[in-house]
């Protein structure tokens, strides 16, 4: 499977999650608002989500994934997937005895994450109640990241997207199956949760068995140990805790500082970066997972040249896609935050908080995007000590530029500083791999990005003239029944959308026959 077609697959299915995503957040700020609640069911949901994508998601996969792959080039798939049975033996004996431990010490850990909490009692009972039942999810949900490893190194991409639409739906589904009997909404919200990715562990497993794939647990954990294997995952999995999860580390700096804003910050900056994880999901996400096994594979040739092609591919995927994206949300941040959340226990005032954190994300998500594009460069080559290199210097700068931001500009200033902590990381992504002489941005790429940028400033000027419009016609248009704004809003995305491909085609940046060739070729393919 093509780069393309991989970035594509995994890209379509992500959005279908995003999508559902948006139902589910829907929901929750209907049922949980932005206030004492809603504060403590997102810590909860947080803290699994961090040490999921840490271990998980972040240092597992990154070390996991091109092991896996030399494996299926230079051994037998048998091998390979005894390797992934033993791995992930080792993963379920390790997390199962830390979700144990963090049980036990739950209050101290919400202190930490939220010491805003400590001076309402009430609070931070809420929250550390929510988080003892939530955070078993941790183990499950980091089996199915593992269970997704193996799937994409075999180059299957469309399961492992689809499989976060089933914690969507769950969440949704709780509201009426578990919320009905807790003690606070948040309860049966919170035990949606954890049985989704007990779910997802099921759905995976169907798709595993379907490749011939059994990974049989070896309950010899101690003697896993030793073996030569696993000894140089661990390794690798070491340095690469902070390295790959930077992104989340930074988030819940932003959740500790944003805890001593008020009530309702941790609501408000958590709904903007749901936002923004539409465009970092579907793209960064799909162009990380994409690139890291065909780089390991290219690599692992000898195939220096196809690498740097994969590497520029990728960088011109990511423009593409993510910098016309920021560019809309920025402008089209309150109408989206008015439309999706704006009804049952989230008012006005939520929704002008909200979207002055999207804003602030919106600038830094095409280099967070591009980061997703250049860090499989390392992870690919065994390297995770360089990227943990890079996140002390980001998480110094996002911690830094936070403190700072915090207490002129509240919770904007923290999703600020965590915009300036992208950049930084960008910069020190394309340095590096330009001094190890592992990739250099070419000429043309830096020259098309430029044109991105002027397209989707076009784009972005369009969109405002049709909301100048709208309000000429109606004063607010936001003011209008739902129905109307939304009509309206799917006009404007419209016309920004057009406006952005004629911007791009002018300029010379997107060409229309080509993509439509590549997905023409794909559909022949499947047809055969």
């Amino acid at each position: 499977m093509s780069l393309f077609r991989s970035v594509a697959t995994f890209g379509g299915f992500t959005l279908v999650s995003r999508i559902t995503g948006f139902f589910r957040d829907m929901v929750l700020a209907n049922f949980l608002g932005a206030g004492m609640v809603s504060d403590a069911f997102f810590v909860a949901f947080k803290l699994p989500n961090l040490f999921r994508s840490l271990f998980a998601e972040g240092a597992f996969t990154s070390a996991f994934v091109p092991m896996m792959s030399q494996k299926l080039v230079s051994e037998t798939k048998e091998d390979a997937i005894g390797f992934a049975a033993k791995a992930i033996s080792v993963l379920a004996f390790v997390l199962g005895v830390f979700v144990l431990l963090m049980e036990l010490i739950m209050p101290w850990v919400v202190e930490v994450l939220a010491p805003g909490f400590v001076d309402d009692a009430g609070k931070m009972e809420l929250a550390t109640e929510l988080s003892r039942i939530t955070f078993p999810f941790l183990l499950f949900i980091s089996i199915v990241s593992f269970q997704s490893g193996i799937l994409n190194s075999l180059g299957k991409f469309a399961a492992p997207a689809a499989a976060p639409v089933i914690l969507n739906l769950m969440m949704i589904a709780s509201v009426f199956l578990f919320v009905p009997f807790g003690e606070t909404p948040a309860h049966g919200v919170a035990i949606g949760v954890t049985v989704a990715g007990f779910v997802e562990i099921l759905w995976l497993m169907f798709f595993l068995h379907r490749q011939n794939v059994w990974l049989k647990p070896d309950f010899k954990v101690f003697a896993l140990f030793r073996d030569s294997s696993i000894v140089t995952l661990f390794k690798r999995i070491a340095p690469g805790v902070l390295g790959a999860g930077v992104y989340q580390i930074n988030m819940v700096v932003d959740t500790i500082l944003v805890s001593l804003v008020g009530t309702g910050a941790i609501s408000w900056l958590y709904y903007a970066n749901r936002l923004q994880q539409l465009p970092l999901g579907v793209v960064g996400a799909a162009i990380g997972v994409a690139v890291l096994p065909v780089l390991s594979k290219s690599l692992k040739e000898n195939d220096a040249e196809k690498a740097c092609e994969i590497q520029t591919k990728a960088m011109e995927y990511g423009a593409l896609l993510a910098i016309p994206a920021a560019a809309a949300l920025i402008v089209l941040a309150e109408p989206t935050i008015n439309i999706l959340f704006q009804h049952g226990k989230f008012g006005a005032l939520q929704t002008e908080m909200t979207a002055k954190a999207v804003i602030a994300y919106a600038i830094g998500l095409p280099a967070y995007v591009l980061v997703k594009a250049l860090a499989p460069n390392f992870f690919a080559r065994g390297d995770t000590k360089t990227p943990v290199k890079y996140s002390m210097v980001v998480l110094l700068t996002n911690l830094t530029f936070a403190v700072i931001l915090m207490k002129p500009f509240g919770h904007v200033g923290i999703a600020t500083a965590t915009t300036i902590a992208a950049f930084v990381s960008l910069g020190q992504y394309l340095l590096g791999l330009k001094k190890r002489c592992f990739w250099n941005c070419p000429v043309l790429l830096t020259k098309k990005i430029a044109k991105i940028v002027l397209s989707s400033i076009f784009m972005a000027l369009v969109i405002c003239c049709g909301e100048f419009l709208l309000n000429q016609m109606y004063g607010d248009w936001l003011d209008l029944n739902v129905y109307m704004k939304l009509a309206w809003y799917l006009c404007l995305c419209g016309i920004g959308l057009v406006s952005f491909v004629f911007g791009a085609k002018i300029l010379g940046v997107l060409n229309i026959k080509d993509l439509a060739d590549m997905l023409l070729h794909r559909r022949r393919r499947h047809a055969k």
